[in-house]
């Protein structure tokens, strides 16, 4: 029975009481904190994908959503689509022009802001590690010993 008088005064208490909004006000707020970081994350993946899109010129290796691999051989900013060119070795290539956004995966590199370039520079050099020993040197050093 005193398990039962306990709840009964925690609910007169907590009746109309603020203590019973703090778990929720709690839940709400980690709920929009984490909406707004998958937003600011979307947005900055979006930024890199059309950043590396934007990249491609002829000579970058390039597969498609399709599957289809090949090199760009021209590339249509105006139209925002690009010429690839597959095939074989033996000279039997086949042309064909997507849409930029078919494009998967691609070996283009995005152009790096001047910002960043001049942090690399301000760095100054790592020491050049010395060369590991030829492992033919030891043999040579013992004849050249004896």
């Amino acid at each position: 029975m005193n398990f039962y008088n306990l709840l009964e005064e925690a609910a007169d208490n907590t009746s109309g009481g603020w203590m019973q909004w703090v778990p929720i006000i709690i839940i709400v707020v980690l709920l929009v904190a984490f909406l707004i970081w998958s937003f600011v994350s979307q947005r900055k993946k979006q930024k890199n994908y059309n950043d590396v899109i934007n990249s491609v010129r002829p000579g970058n290796k390039v597969k498609t959503i399709g599957g289809i691999v090949g090199e760009v051989v021209e590339v249509d900013d105006e139209e925002n689509t690009f010429v690839l060119r597959t095939g074989g070795s033996d000279g039997n290539y086949s042309y064909m022009k997507f849409d930029k956004q078919a494009i998967y995966q691609t070996d283009a590199e995005p152009e790096t802001s001047a910002k960043t370039e001049e942090a690399a520079k301000e760095e100054p050099a790592a020491p050049a590690a010395e060369a590991p020993a030829e492992p033919f040197d030891e043999e040579k050093d013992k004849k050249d010993g004896e």
